[in-house]
């Protein structure tokens, strides 16, 4: 996903200001972006947006059934709650012309907001003024220690998982009857203790992951079945906001349509971004501190990193070309929308949106800093740290600073193989 145009300075400062409150009030954590130039209607994009982000958390519970029977709605009502607030929002701050959307996934995570009222000119006459905000929850980042995620659950064919997880699935699971498939739950979470009796019956980390490095700890994941169906997820699956994890397990797939916890990497829950490491240069501490809010990712990691690949030097160019503070290649870059790897404070938000998105595929900060590293098709082909010196001395030095700063679980020393 890359980055999307510019945003002023009244709207940056607005919308931090009401997320900070919204976050402490309710546990979410917001991100809202504008991408116009006109103050009002891009005050009115900002807020709608916060606002139908806010009507999501409010009626989370009917969605899942834990308010109530009486209660209870629809998915189309859920999103159907959040445009009505969001579009009354934007018409009492003087915008006409309104269109609400929402990210596609397991869960609606994203309130995207978009004003196209006309703005005069000077002399007469009217020009197009189209400006959108962008509001994110964060309401699964949960800072759980070894990773293990605490609940609440939900229930699909006996087995628990997150309830977005078990969103995603109802989802995917009405798409494959329609394909006169009817998919099976194998196996969804599972804590340490249980992963640590089935290691223990089948102690090969290629099939069985030792506890506390399963994935299936995280409440994210699904063994699927039956075998039948295995060409049907794999050209489907991502869809709902699921990949396959390993190429050689067909039937394990895993959420990454919203974020996991702070053990793989992730900020505290409400989206803040952390306590920022006192070695980070004092011109590095807001620009880091902004990137680590805005993309969920632990300001101590992203402070590590930063450490490693450049020292905190913005000129800083390696023999391979990498550039910049966050020693962006320029193809990378330029996916992410960075035109300058020397301008710090962008360098520094474009690392952590790329480590968001690692973390993601990845749910493993070792994993995720090998990708960012080496590359990620080469994680990928292995689920491994690859046996690189270079990319494994990269890791573990990582991993080490950032414990040492205040990430509390990163993975340890990163391993061979991580497998399930």
């Amino acid at each position: 996903m890359s980055l999307r145009g510019e945003q002023g300075q009244a709207s940056v400062l607005l919308v931090a200001a009401m997320a900070a409150l919204l976050a402490g009030a309710g546990g979410l954590g917001m991100l809202a972006r504008g991408l116009g130039a006109h103050a009002d209607h891009q005050r009115a994009a900002d807020l709608a947006a916060l606002a139908g982000a806010r009507a999501l958390v409010d009626a989370l519970p009917r969605l899942l059934g834990s308010a109530g029977g009486s209660q209870a709605i629809s998915d189309r009502r859920y999103e159907e709650l959040a445009k009505e607030v969001a579009v009354k929002t934007a018409r009492r701050n003087g915008a006409t012309r309104v269109k609400v959307s929402f990210a596609e996934g397991a869960l609606p995570d994203r309130v995207t907001v978009t004003v196209d009222d006309p703005i005069g000119i000077p002399g007469g006459g009217l020009v197009s003024d189209s400006v959108r905000a962008e509001a994110r929850l964060a309401s699964f980042v949960t800072p759980i220690g070894d990773g293990e995620y605490p609940g609440p659950y939900a229930y699909r064919q006996g087995k628990p998982m997150r309830p977005d997880t078990a969103l995603a699935f109802d989802r995917m699971a009405a798409a494959a009857r329609r394909s006169g498939l009817g998919l099976t739950i194998v196996s969804g979470y599972r804590s340490n203790a249980e992963q640590a009796k089935l290691f223990a019956a089948h102690p090969d980390p290629k099939w069985v992951a030792p506890p506390g490095q399963s994935l299936h700890r995280l409440g994210t994941e699904l063994d699927l079945g039956p075998p039948s169906a295995y060409g049907w997820l794999a050209a489907n699956a991502k869809r709902f906001g699921f990949i396959q994890r390993y190429s050689w397990e067909a039937w394990h797939y895993g959420l990454v349509a919203n974020p996991g916890s702070a053990s793989v990497g992730f900020s505290p829950a409400g989206g803040g971004a952390g306590t920022v490491p006192g070695f980070v240069p004092p011109a590095y501490r807001e620009p880091l501190r902004r990137a680590s809010s805005r993309w969920s990712v632990g300001a101590s990691l992203l402070a590590a990193q930063l450490q490693q690949e450049s020292g905190f030097n913005p000129r800083s160019v390696s023999s391979a070309g990498a550039e910049g503070i966050a020693q962006f290649m320029p193809g990378t870059a330029r996916s992410y929308g960075l035109r300058d790897p020397f301008d710090a404070p962008a360098a520094i938000d474009a690392q952590a949106h790329l480590m968001h998105d690692l973390l993601r595929r990845f749910a493993s900060v070792p994993l995720a800093l090998a990708a960012y590293n080496a590359g990620p098709s080469r994680v990928a082909a292995c689920w491994c740290v690859p046996p690189i010196a270079e990319t494994q001395a990269y890791v573990a030095r990582i991993v080490a600073l950032a414990r040492g700063a205040g990430v509390g679980s990163v993975g340890g020393t990163p391993p061979v193989v991580l497998a399930r």
